[in-house]
């Protein structure tokens, strides 16, 4: 592509305005579409746009394969998605001024644990069914394939980053993140948690077997581990400053781009970002799933990734995708809760004098609603006890109270019990309201 000779630049500057296509930060594949402002082409066009944003780039303390630094620009959606993110993603418009109590919390946060596990293992090729995988992780029963295992496996290290939000990252933990996500899923089990040993790792397109990018050396992966720490446990007071949602999304960017491992990095450096956005304060991201939403339009995911590589490092394309990413996520969070407490509200209005009289809790409202809306599933102590992180006891008197009243049926499956809602529910509820 030609460069811009010195006696262009005055001319192109002087119109600068005419050449900035829209807010989009557009790459040259878009761009190149696009019809050229009169009097310029598109190399012309785009040149400017290069040297327009190179005058803006922030470099960062992290190298391509090549020894160069990857540098990202704080454009204005880059900007604007920021503001967005932290005035919402604390938690406070969402769940801390509703009427949701802690035990109501507890449940949401184990369906988002859920979505996240469940689709961010999809991504990676897991095939198992939605109802299937939470059967399984909501009662607790050990996988019986590789698809489950990866869902399984990817639940526990969720979890596990919630314990370890606040603990520094080091090359070691990212090991354990990585054992726990991959664990009884490689050929080689000696991978499990272990750095790759060779270079014969490629990330390929699954449709022609095209080779999208050939990661850094193996030999390398050791201080490459450490710079990425590193940078990761930097904090707001460190310079150069770097907002605390793009540190993340580095981070996740960067474990991906390495590909440390022989298997699993997707997943792992998705699970790295939750770590970074707890750590940081964004305690509401605990709640929402961003594989779910990265799962419907996986292109964009992926074409973020070989626009940064094929733009001299430039990382705000994948900084401006995962930001559409947690602001989607966010909006789906939203809509959920809005969707799920008129759900119970609904229920509640259904029981009418009878939630006062029985003293139904939200846990057994919360089943209830599920069971109105036609869901066959089997209830189980265990199932009810790790939806709503109460103890057996707890979770046993439930479904006695709901079973007494008979809005529950039980049924013994060999040692234990188990517990289906009537095909009849919402008659026997308004039969009992009669009574």
């Amino acid at each position: 592509m030609a460069k811009l000779d010195p006696s262009q630049f005055g001319r192109l500057a002087f119109n600068r305005g005419q050449y900035i296509p829209d807010a989009r930060y557009l790459h040259w594949d878009e761009l190149r579409h696009r019809p050229p402002p009169a009097g310029i082409s598109h190399e012309e066009w785009w040149l400017f746009i290069k040297w327009g944003r190179q005058s803006q780039a922030r470099t960062l303390p992290l190298l391509d394969k090549q020894g160069d630094t990857f540098s990202y620009v704080l454009a204005e959606p880059v900007l604007k998605a920021l503001r967005y993110i932290d005035r919402h993603a604390g938690g406070a418009d969402y769940l801390g001024n509703s009427n949701i109590d802690s035990a109501e919390r507890d449940r949401y946060l184990f369906n988002q644990l859920m979505e996240e596990a469940i689709t961010s293992s999809q991504l990676e090729g897991a095939s198992t069914t939605r109802r299937v995988a939470e059967e399984m992780l909501r009662s607790g029963r050990k996988p019986v394939d590789v698809s489950e295992r990866m869902i399984y496996n990817n639940f526990e290290a969720m979890r596990r980053i919630q314990q370890i939000a606040q603990t520094d990252l080091t090359p070691a933990l990212i090991g354990e993140i990585h054992r726990i996500i991959t664990s009884g899923t490689l050929e080689n089990p000696e991978d499990e948690g272990r750095l790759r040993q060779d270079d014969t790792v490629k990330v390929v397109d699954n449709r022609d077997g095209t080779v999208l990018h050939q990661p850094p050396l193996a030999a390398e992966l050791g201080l490459r581990m450490q710079a990425l720490c590193h940078f990761a446990n930097q904090t707001e007071d460190d310079e150069p400053y770097c907002h605390p949602v793009v540190r993340a999304i580095l981070l996740h960017f960067m474990l991906a781009y390495d590909h440390p491992f022989a298997d699993g990095n997707g997943r792992t450096a998705r699970a790295l970002f939750y770590w970074a956005m707890v750590r940081h304060g964004y305690s509401l991201m605990e709640y929402v799933s961003i594989s779910s939403v990265l799962r419907k339009a996986s292109g964009q995911y992926k074409r973020a990734y070989l626009y940064t590589e094929t733009d001299a490092g430039d990382v705000t394309y994948f900084l401006l995708n995962q930001l559409d990413v947690i602001e989607a996520a966010l909006h789906a969070l939203r809509d959920y809760l809005a969707k799920a407490q008129a759900e119970m509200q609904q229920t509640s209005q259904l029981l009418g004098t009878l939630k006062d009289r029985a003293k139904l809790n939200l846990r057994q409202i919360a089943l209830l609603t599920g069971a109105l809306k036609g869901r066959s599933e089997a209830y189980t102590i265990d199932s009810h006890r790790r939806s709503h992180g109460i103890s057996y006891a707890t979770a046993r008197q439930d479904l006695m109270d709901l079973t007494a009243l008979g809005f529950l049926q039980e049924q013994k499956a060999g040692k234990a019990f188990q517990y289906f809602a009537p095909f009849d529910l919402r008659e026997i509820i308004i039969r009992s309201e009669q009574e």
